[in-house]
């Protein structure tokens, strides 16, 4: 289960959401930041329960697929998340819209919730109860949360601006150094769900 919820912080980066929402940042003021921002989150946090109980039950009572193949899909879109990051680094892929709540749906889908973190999510209903599930995804998402406003907070008071540009440099570095333990995660959900499929 740990091992589960690290690769789900590190998937949906704090860092890397801070990033790319750097657009969003300079157009909207910080009370109005914060609150799409914990709006995202909320939406979240709701697609995240619904898929920890019955995501699981939908896919493979429904759709006939097994919960190995999610293990393997879901290695596959983590290792390629983290290729994205090594090589792309930071890019700013949202883009400002006139309503909040259609930049916190935009925010929420699919940069906190993606593919990898509801195969995430279905692993984590089979290795802990949905109670315990569920408390741990809120703990992660709000960590994730106060992470991106305290960042904006030590962003918005460094006044001059090569400071400024240092900082969101350093953070692209540290997204960078982050995205090869998040391939190496993603390698070992696939090996893990081939040797189930295959050598068991």
């Amino acid at each position: 289960m740990i091992k589960t919820l690290i690769a789900f912080f590190m998937l949906i980066n704090p860092f890397a959401l801070f990033l790319y929402l750097v657009p969003v940042m300079r157009k909207l003021k910080h009370k109005a930041y914060c609150r799409m921002l914990f709006e995202a989150t909320a939406i979240s946090f709701v697609v995240y329960v619904i898929f920890l109980l019955i995501g699981e039950s939908m896919f493979t009572k429904v759709f006939n697929v097994s919960f190995e193949s999610f293990r393997i899909f879901g290695g596959i879109v983590i290792f390629s998340y983290a290729y994205h990051y090594i090589v792309k680094g930071e890019k700013a892929l949202i883009h400002i819209r006139p309503n909040i709540e259609e930049i916190a749906e935009e925010v929420a889908i699919p940069f906190i919730v993606g593919a990898g973190t509801i195969s995430l999510t279905i692993l984590l209903s089979h290795e802990a109860s949905w109670p315990l599930g569920a408390s741990a995804i809120a703990g992660i998402l709000a960590l994730n949360y106060f992470i991106i406003v305290g960042l904006k907070w030590l962003r918005d008071h460094i006044q001059h601006r090569t400071l400024r540009i240092v900082f969101d440099k350093n953070l692209e570095i540290l997204l960078r150094i982050l995205g090869f333990f998040l391939g190496a995660i993603g390698v070992d959900m696939f090996v893990i769900g081939v040797k189930n499929v295959f050598f068991s």
